[in-house]
């Protein structure tokens, strides 16, 4: 995790969600995925990421099987279910206007 880890585990499951959108995945791949697109500025800790995963399954927005990964090996793969889609869309849209919302605050000027 990063030094703000406060600031991620806020959005770690909206992260993981994006990172499912796209195709089903193991978590190791889920971890590449999010580091990648962030030029490696957010690093996430195994411990945080399948905690997200476990609590994301139990909340009936992402599924998981075993199946082979293309090294061979075993790994459980996440994928999403429609639950877990339009709670993408919901969080994606809160984002965007607390995101808006602290930059109109960082950018005020005083009078």
């Amino acid at each position: 995790m990063t030094q703000r880890e406060d600031l991620l585990q806020g959005t770690l499951d909206m992260l993981v969600l994006k990172a499912l959108l796209l195709e089903p995945m193991h978590g190791w791949g889920i971890t590449e995925r999010i580091e990648q697109w962030s030029e490696n500025v957010l690093r996430l800790g195994q411990g945080s990421l399948y905690t997200a995963l476990y609590r994301l399954e139990r909340k009936g927005l992402v599924t998981s099987e075993w199946r082979v990964t293309e090294n061979n090996r075993r790994a459980r793969y996440y994928m999403l279910t429609p639950a877990g889609r339009r709670r993408f869309a919901e969080e994606v849209g809160h984002w965007e206007r607390l995101s808006r919302a602290i930059n109109l605050v960082l950018q005020a000027t005083t009078v």
